[in-house]
């Protein structure tokens, strides 16, 4: 598999580009739009078709870039059946996407939001801003829900290989990967803690809104479309 890592310095969100060699298809999985020219041009560079682009939920701190690339590309949007209403093909808990060769199980990883995924690919797991490096996504907005971010990080994610890599949505201490294993030890929100007193943690954090949420939902529930009356 060919496979690259970005950053987006404004939010501190990773996109992933998939590609699988022999085809020369590719999926670009949380695409940010201000980063559109540079994923499309990396695309271009290395002689790469975009066939899907993949959403691991309805993003509240940034845009997403895939109904742009949609449009320039043909490529298909795949995210959750109980996200964005704009998407090409909802997927749901066991479902494969294939980009070429290449087979991108979907792991249904609620609790962030209520339509959050993670996806798999060749020992490689993505999972978004449920899982994060030694720390998990936040439960306190958009039918967010700490029990079941618990079960789904435990129950799926957890319960992988301890070798399968973690490429998390975003990181903001200078992480770029974990494992499984490193997370089962070591994520101080996780590591030794009951599901009770993970929801206690969890209910007990008091954080401000994401700043771009009230464009960005919107938005992204559009495929990044921005509606006229949110600009800003």
């Amino acid at each position: 598999m060919l496979f690259r890592q970005l950053f987006d310095v404004e939010t501190s969100t990773y996109t992933y580009l998939l590609a699988d060699p022999r085809t020369r298809a590719a999926a670009l999985i949380d695409p940010v739009l201000e980063q559109v020219e540079r994923d499309s041009r990396l695309l271009e560079e290395l002689g790469l078709k975009l066939t899907v682009v993949l959403e691991t939920h309805v993003h509240a701190d940034h845009v997403t870039s895939a109904g742009v690339l949609r449009e320039r590309t043909g490529a298909t949007v795949a995210a959750s059946r109980r996200g964005a209403p704009c998407v090409d093909r909802p997927v749901a808990h066991g479902d494969v996407v294939r980009v070429g060769t290449l087979e991108v199980s979907v792991l249904e990883t609620p609790g962030h939001t209520d339509d959050s995924l993670s996806f798999l690919c060749e020992h490689r797991l993505f999972t978004g801003d449920a899982l994060l490096i030694r720390s998990t996504g936040r439960t306190d907005f958009q039918n967010g829900d700490p029990g079941q971010l618990y079960d789904a990080i435990t129950g799926h994610l957890f319960t992988l290989p301890e070798d399968t890599a973690v490429y998390p949505g975003h990181d903001y201490a200078g992480h770029t990967l974990s494992t499984v294993g490193e997370e089962k030890r070591h994520n101080p929100r996780l590591a030794g803690r009951t599901r009770e007193e993970f929801i206690t943690l969890m209910k007990a954090r008091n954080l401000p809104p994401p700043r771009k949420l009230d464009v960005a939902v919107p938005a992204n529930r559009a495929c990044g479309r921005v509606p006229s009356s949110v600009q800003t």
